[in-house]
């Protein structure tokens, strides 16, 4: 159906004698990969970003505790020696009873004073002792809350590790998923402008609702047209389409991916030299800035990036298009 239509559209394409659109297609045609291994792909970048973002959040909430817990003990301490003089003061002085009072004061005057300074001391010493224990309860509180954090930690670690192998998976079902350490571009890639966030660190959800600004029209996300920006203020400006029709599949018809050339003009074949050291260049960009941009994954000349396990090696049937050797795939959450 895909190809049929694609053939459709080259023939109505050329009937109108629009050979420069033929220069320039709308899209890497025949891209790779199936809807299985594409969804695999999604659910557990997704995922593992969700994990590492919960993973941040708890380990600031961690610090942010412990830091209140330092507080309290300190005040604690304090606290605890106000009451212990308190008590010694009261111990030396006893706990008169009227009776008492009237026996061992000089004269009426000495009473009242005598019996004033106990029960302010009394009162005193009794506040003093409600503030310890409720000091005492607001630490055991900031302990138990510690312990919630770090068992959260341990839990989204282990999701991140569950969602790290799903990925690696899906990959080496689909014919690739080799660890590739090698690094891509050249140089320090420039620092893109974080894109909003919720106040516990997540990526708010978003749909398809902004124009796209390339060739291919219909819709992306905001985050997606952010990402589109600063890749275009750090200096790629090479031909882009991001949005296709929902029988594409992937991340595209969702509005969530972008394929930039390696050439200026448009989709060719492999990638070499200045074309290739552009590819390069723009695959770093990604990968420096994907906690700022909210990268999903990034595939470049048979290679693909995840938040999870960096490059893994990437199959996507052999003609440039199909293993990304002649355009930079950008998926965004």
């Amino acid at each position: 159906m895909m190809r049929l239509r694609r053939i459709a559209v080259l023939a109505v394409l050329l009937a109108s004698g629009a050979t420069a659109a033929l220069a320039t297609p709308a899209y890497a045609i025949d891209e790779g990969g199936s809807d299985q291994l594409r969804e695999q792909l999604d659910a557990a970048s997704k995922g593992f970003v969700e994990a590492k973002n919960k993973l941040a959040a708890s380990e600031k909430r961690q610090k942010e505790l412990t830091e209140e817990l330092k507080t309290i003990e300190e005040d604690l301490v304090v606290r605890e020696k106000t009451v212990g003089e308190l008590a010694g003061r009261t111990y030396r002085n006893g706990r008169l009873t009227p009776l008492v009072a009237v026996l061992n004061a000089s004269n009426g005057d000495g009473f009242m004073d005598r019996a004033t300074f106990v029960e302010t001391l009394t009162i005193n010493q009794e506040k003093q002792v409600r503030n310890l224990v409720e000091a005492k309860d607001e630490a055991s509180r900031a302990k138990t809350a510690i312990d919630s954090e770090i068992g959260e930690q341990k839990k989204q670690v282990e999701n991140m590790e569950k969602r790290k192998k799903q990925a690696e998976s899906a990959l080496k079902a689909a014919g690739g998923g080799a660890a590739q350490n090698v690094e891509s571009g050249s140089g320090s890639a420039a620092v893109a402008v974080a894109v909003e966030r919720n106040p516990d660190g997540s990526f708010p959800s978003e749909g398809c609702t902004v124009n796209d600004p390339t060739p291919t029209g219909g819709c992306i996300t905001p985050r997606l047209l952010h990402a589109y920006k600063q890749t275009k203020s750090a200096g790629f400006n090479h031909f882009v389409s991001c949005y296709r029709s929902a029988e594409d599949g992937g991340e595209h018809p969702r509005g969530r991916a972008c394929d930039w050339s390696a050439q200026a003009s448009g989709f060719g074949g492999v990638a070499s030299g200045s074309d290739k050291v552009y590819g390069d260049n723009l695959a770093n960009f990604y990968i420096k800035n994907a906690d700022r941009l909210g990268v999903l994954y990034v595939i470049w000349f048979r290679r693909i990036w995840l938040p999870s396990s960096g490059w893994q090696s990437y199959s996507g049937g052999g003609s440039p298009s199909g293993d990304h050797t002649n355009h930079v795939h950008l998926s965004i959450i």
